[in-house]
């Protein structure tokens, strides 16, 4: 049964970018408590973190080794959680982070681009119950042999559709610093334009063409569960656009999640 008192938030680099973003972020998650009393926040790292880790990794190694490569990646996301906590607590929000394995996000063994087979939130469920914000790092997990593993880039997006489904939340909000999905980047067009409703299917094209906006592993496996994705936006200058819907009405949820061990279906582009 799906938990219409629970919600899944998004932020990605761009809204955890600097110090500053995060008190305006942890007002964006407060504010919506009063619809959803029961939030669960994935995140993203910091900016160009990521980028700057790989390329620490690569001055030490240009060859590292993928598990060592997994362990020093995976920490960016950490830094982000932590942070966005602590910004929760100032305002008097209890809030908690957990990293991809304490939130119990189980993967195959493969590093780097490890695919999700299962999620356990046993931690997040209990976090929730005791009436607390839930933060957890996007773009990774562990392995069942209890090795840290990450999803690929963009792979928080993926994080945060499959806790959205073992959580049964009712929908998964993803937070950018564009008002919604529009039919080229409008940082490059002026004139694109801006859908307040896709499919599944329309989603994956416009990010076959090279839009960021949404990882299209994510958009797959919410396809394959029927899990409604709302893009939207955390820049205040565009509160009064509702954003873009994604979803298909026809579409059943699925009973029981079905998580990337369907990922050798394959949806036309």
């Amino acid at each position: 049964m799906i938990r219409q008192n629970t919600l899944i938030m998004k932020f990605g680099g761009a809204a955890v970018a600097t110090p500053l973003h995060f008190a305006h972020i942890a007002d964006l998650i407060i504010a919506r408590r009063s619809e959803y009393p029961r939030i669960v926040v994935v995140v993203s790292a910091m900016g160009k973190t990521t980028d700057q880790l790989i390329d620490l990794a690569k001055q030490v190694n240009p060859h590292p080794p993928q598990r060592e490569y997994d362990m020093l990646v995976s920490a960016g996301e950490r830094i982000s959680m932590a942070l966005l906590a602590m910004a929760l607590c100032r305002k008097g929000t209890d809030a908690v982070s957990f990293t991809g394995s304490q939130s119990g996000i189980i993967t195959c063994q493969r590093h780097s681009e490890a695919h999700i087979i299962d999620v356990r939130p046993q931690r997040i469920e209990s976090s929730l119950d005791q009436c607390k914000i839930v933060i957890v790092a996007g773009f990774q997990g562990v392995s069942n042999e209890k090795e840290i593993t990450t999803l690929g880039r963009g792979g928080s997006d993926t994080s945060a559709v499959a806790l959205g489904l073992a959580l049964k939340a009712p929908k998964i909000e993803f937070f950018k610093d564009v008002p919604g999905v529009f039919s080229h980047d409008p940082k490059k067009k002026s004139d694109a334009d801006l859908f307040s409703q896709l499919t599944y299917q329309e989603a994956l094209n416009i990010v076959g063409k090279g839009a960021g906006i949404l990882h299209a592993r994510a958009i797959l496996l919410a396809a394959s569960n029927g899990m409604p994705l709302h893009v939207k936006s955390f820049d205040s200058s565009y509160v009064q656009h509702p954003g873009t819907l994604i979803c298909e009405e026809n579409k059943v949820r699925a009973n029981e999640p079905l998580y990337e061990k369907i990922d050798n279906i394959i949806m036309d582009n």
